[in-house]
This record gives structure tokens, C-alpha cells and sequence, in this order.
């Protein structure tokens, strides 16, 4: 009787085999296989999210709405949120924080969404995404965050918007004319021209057929600048919910003016595309930071924060909205103080969780990175 003998295994199964070993021994399992899947087809990388660039449309002057189709594993959004972008640019990465503009029922029935993006003057990003950015490329998300979002129950709204900070407005109106919102909406809008109205035709239609939609536009270049009868004639304003976003300026000028009109800070919600900061006493800032967990020392003028100090040593720590929003870039601060731009500030000399997109040494500190 012969024996029988056991086949000598594939060539796919013995990589197989090898595969699984070698990501047995992985904490993270993906930093290892998106490379790999990456080559093959950069929308199947699954540690981050990748999107693939549909469409880009002009939506004002200076301002294009880009559609992206993101990964399905990416997690989607509600109305008012922002979400972090990242792109490469001449061989580095590049991340900023735009807001979405369209209904999150796009992300669930078409699996596409929209970023409304206006060129800056010296803007890196923003010019490189308008200049070079074309359908069919791949670009990669964070997920969606940020608290300017619509209110649970129904209420009057104002919405003060300036410029760019209509886009997170936008997916807000939107939702509510898709759900024909009961209750009175106003749009006030600042804009320095005709020209520079984002989404015009989708706003004047938004006007057109939903009754309860009242649009208000007005061009700063023709002396349009907010004043007190600019808000709603009502007798109760003060029991409106009031959205600002947009430049500080303004944002600050809708402050006071609600606030005189009775509407109290409970009832104003707001959001800024660059970090509103104090302004702090520089010639007590600055030192040396050591990055203890990759062994590099740089020196602070005490103006550049700590991220930007962490990048300009060459490393890359994880980071997000880059003005002290979404906490992608808390690390741990082993001794030293630091003062966070965002508050003013200092911490404790001890070890505790800072930002460093918002924080800058008072004297030597380590840092683990």
C-alpha cells in the first residue's frame, strides 16, 4: 500500500501564509497593506479615507464647488460641518479644513459630496486645488466635525453669512427647504460684489420656492455694510437662533448687533474659517522644544506654533483643521509650559495634552513626538 503524500502548497497560498504572518505582527494591520493596495487602486486604501475628484464646477468668482466621491467607509456628515483635506503638493502633504456644502442626502443616496472652495490671494492650497485639482484624481478626507450644526427642535433662524462662510450655511438652508422647515428663515449675506455671490442661482431659487425663506444680499463695495436695520423687523427677534459665519469683522459687528437687539449668547451659534486668537506678549514666548520621541531640538521665536515648528524639523505629526477645532493634533507635553493662542492661556509646567496647532513654548519644552 503506498502513502499518500501532501501536496506541496501554491505559490498563492504560501504568500498567502507569508501575508498573514507578517500581519500578525502588525498593531495596525493597514499602515502595512495600503501601500500595497494604494498601487493597485488608491480608493481601496482603507487607514484613511480616499476620494475620487467627479466634477468641479464655478460656483462664483473665484470660488469652485468640487464633488468628490469618498471611500464607503467614510462616515458622512451632518449640516454644518468641516472636514479636513488633504492634498500633495510638489512631493509634500498639505492638509486645510473646508466646509461641506451640500445635503448629507447626497452622501447617502448618490455617495457623493461637495466642498465650495474660494481662492485665496497667496493661498497655497486653495490656488493649487483651483490650478492643478482635475476630475478623476484622488484626494484624502477626514472625517466630518465641528458643533455649527441646526437646532433639534424648530425655532426661527437668522443666518449671517460673509463671503466664503456661506458654504457651511449652504448644506444647512438646503436640508431645511428639503424638509420644508415651518418656521421663518432669514439669509443675511455680505458680499463685495454681484460677482462674488457663491451658489447665486441655488439661493435666489431656494427664494423662489420655499415660503417661509426670506434672502437678504447685500454688496459691501455699494456701502452694504451690516447695520442694525439690516436684521429682521421683528418684535422677537430675541427668540431667533442666529448661525454667523464668515470674516472676524463681521462676525463681531452681527455679535453686537444682536446682542443690543436682545439676543442673548445662548442663542447665536458661529463659526470662523481661521482661529479667532488673543493676542499674546511675544518677548515672554519662545525657547527650545525638544521632540523627545524622535530626538530633534528646534528653537521658537514664540510666534510659530508648535506644529509648524514640528514640521519645519522634518517630522509630521497628525494634525487636522490647523486652528484649534478638531483636536487631531493633541499630543502629550512631557514638561514646560505653553500658551495656547486660541485662550491665552498657559498650561501647567507638567505633563499634560496640548494642541499644537494652537499652543507656543514659554521657555524649553519637550514634546512627544
Amino acid at each position: 500500500m503506498q502513502s499518500q503524500q501532501t501536496p506541496a502548497p501554491s505559490p498563492w497560498h504560501s504568500a498567502l501564509h507569508w501575508l498573514g504572518r507578517q500581519l500578525s505582527n502588525q498593531s495596525n494591520p493597514w499602515a502595512y497593506l495600503d501601500p500595497i493596495l494604494g498601487s493597485i487602486n488608491p480608493m481601496l486604501v482603507k487607514g484613511t479615507v480616499a476620494a475620487r475628484v467627479v466634477a468641479i464646477e464655478d460656483a462664483a468668482r473665484d470660488t469652485r464647488t468640487f464633488v468628490l466621491k469618498p471611500a464607503g467607509h467614510w462616515s458622512g456628515f451632518k449640516p454644518g460641518q468641516h472636514l479636513s483635506l488633504t492634498v500633495e503638493i510638489n512631493g509634500a502633504r498639505h492638509t486645510r479644513t473646508f466646509s461641506l456644502s451640500c445635503l448629507p442626502s447626497r452622501w447617502k443616496q448618490d455617495r457623493e459630496i461637495t466642498l465650495t472652495i474660494k481662492r485665496l490671494p497667496g493661498g497655497l492650497v486653495t490656488n493649487w486645488l483651483h490650478d492643478y485639482l482635475k476630475p478623476g484624481a484622488v484626494v484624502t478626507l477626514g472625517d466630518a466635525f465641528g458643533d455649527f450644526l441646526l437646532p433639534a427642535n424648530p425655532q426661527p433662524l437668522l443666518f449671517i453669512a460673509g463671503g466664503s462662510g456661506i458654504t457651511p450655511i449652504l448644506s444647512q438652508l438646503s436640508t431645511l427647504a428639503a424638509a420644508d422647515y415651518p418656521k421663518p428663515v432669514t439669509l443675511l449675506y455680505y458680499v463685495r460684489t454681484e460677482a462674488d455671490i457663491i451658489a447665486a442661482k441655488e439661493l435666489y431659487q431656494m427664494e423662489g420656492q420655499w415660503d417661509n425663506f426670506q434672502l437678504k444680499i447685500h454688496t459691501t463695495d455699494d456701502g452694504g455694510v451690516m447695520t442694525a436695520a439690516h436684521l429682521p423687523a421683528i418684535s422677537k427677534l430675541a427668540d431667533y437662533h442666529c448661525y454667523l459665519c464668515g470674516p472676524r469683522g463681521l462676525m463681531d459687528l452681527a455679535g453686537d448687533l444682536l446682542g443690543q437687539a436682545g439676543v442673548s449668547e445662548s442663542q447665536i451659534s458661529s463659526t470662523f474659517f481661521s482661529a479667532p486668537q488673543v493676542t499674546l506678549d511675544t518677548d515672554e514666548l519662545g525657547g527650545e522644544v525638544a521632540f523627545s520621541r524622535s530626538g530633534k531640538t528646534v528653537h521658537s521665536d514664540g510666534e510659530t506654533s508648535l506644529l509648524e515648528l514640528a514640521e519645519s524639523a522634518g517630522l509630521k505629526p497628525k494634525h487636522g483643521c490647523r486652528m484649534g477645532v478638531c483636536h487631531q493634533c493633541a499630543c502629550t507635553k512631557k514638561t514646560g509650559i505653553v500658551m495656547n493662542r486660541l485662550t491665552g492661556k498657559a498650561s501647567l509646567p507638567g505633563e499634560e495634552t496640548i494642541q499644537l496647532c494652537v499652543s507656543v513654548p514659554q521657555g524649553p519644552v519637550d514634546i512627544v513626538i
